[in-house]
């Protein structure tokens, strides 16, 4: 337990690693500092010269996203997203959740990318490695400048969150909604209160997320709750009620995916288990590794989202069935969207109109 008052205050994380990219690894002698409970986030101006990200991978259902940061002040202790911030020279660890990149001119970037002939209009994803409404969101508002130009191109937009303050936002979603052209996904991992500060330290508690899923749907937003991550061991037995929870909420849709620990999250989630969950440690890690081929990650399309064996089939099984219990849908949130609508403002296209 005397660990435990190392442990800094509202972080996801107690480490700060080496990147794998720096070649000394210095440690110093006196480590107080890096533990203090008042470590201060640092933000920095993100000089990036565009803003819409592609990708190929055939199990993520967008192909373009925009990041408005990098680094997450959530400080989720799981994020598969930490060892983005190595390619800075900076930790996985506290780096990750202290020293975030802000993208304050985004809003202007996504104008001029619409803006261009060669924009074919399709969904765009808003997160899929940081969450675009973390803390620092309240202050810069990037997302939501991002969202007027969205509503304004009526491009469509799929958000995932695990914070409240999409709530906020709700005037330009509900604008695109309205042309089936937005979608909301709350990432739900746990309704335990407890188990998320430990887990998800400046997250949304998980009544606040379903709290959001309530005032999305209220307002004609199509919401999906994510499953996300599932942890075998720990979170798995939670799954039929946190269906059960969104769904009256107002979800419509459902998604899961496994727990993933690329590079050195495994090291950081380890210990975190070691520090909060000692007893459970091994039967965690043991289920995990028995669903990644016998190791704590698998980077392989597909397996990579769900894992495989006999684990990850019960898992599966039982989220299905906890979603036909409840009424949810299984199809991915893509398949609901429109770009019909889309249109360029000021464009000889919308003066025909």
């Amino acid at each position: 337990m005397e660990a435990l008052k190392l442990y800094p205050k509202g972080r996801g994380t107690a480490e700060n690693p080496a990147s794998r990219f720096v070649k000394i690894d210095y440690e110093a002698d006196d480590t107080a500092e890096a533990h203090e409970s008042g470590l201060k986030t640092v933000f920095y101006e993100d000089a990036s010269q565009t803003i819409l990200a592609r990708n190929n991978s055939p199990d993520i259902p967008f192909d373009v996203s925009i990041n408005p940061y990098r680094g997450c002040e959530h400080g989720c202790v799981y994020c598969y997203a930490r060892p983005t911030h190595e390619y800075f020279e900076l930790s996985a660890g506290l780096d990750f959740e202290s020293k975030i990149f802000v993208k304050r001119n985004a809003g202007e970037l996504l104008r001029k990318q619409l803006m261009a002939k060669r924009w074919v209009p399709q969904t765009i994803g808003i997160s899929g490695v940081t969450d675009p409404y973390q803390p620092a969101e309240k202050h810069f508002r990037i997302t939501r400048s991002c969202l007027q130009v969205l509503a304004e191109f009526r491009n469509p937009v799929g958000i995932v969150t695990k914070n409240h303050m999409v709530t906020r936002d709700i005037d330009y979603i509900s604008e695109l909604a309205e042309n089936q052209a937005a979608m909301v996904a709350l990432s739900i991992t746990t309704l335990d209160g407890e188990l998320a500060r430990r887990m998800e330290p400046r997250a949304s508690h998980p009544q606040r997320r379903l709290e959001a899923i309530r005032k999305l749907s209220a307002a004609g937003i199509p919401t999906v709750v994510m499953v996300a991550p599932v942890i075998p061991g720990l979170t798995d037995h939670e799954i039929p009620d946190i269906i059960a929870a969104a769904a009256e909420a107002g979800a419509t849709h459902a998604y899961y995916v496994m727990l993933r620990l690329p590079y050195g999250i495994g090291d950081l989630f380890q210990s975190w288990l070691g520090r909060y969950y000692p007893d459970r440690k091994e039967k965690v890690l043991n289920r995990i590794r028995s669903m990644r081929d016998g190791k704590l990650n698998i980077s392989q399309f597909h397996d990579r989202m769900r894992g495989n064996g006999v684990f990850a089939d019960q898992i599966n099984t039982l989220f299905k069935a906890a979603c036909h219990r409840a009424g949810l849908g299984l199809d991915r949130p893509r398949l609901t969207l429109s770009k019909d609508a889309f249109r360029r403002p000021g464009s000889v296209q919308l003066k025909l109109f």
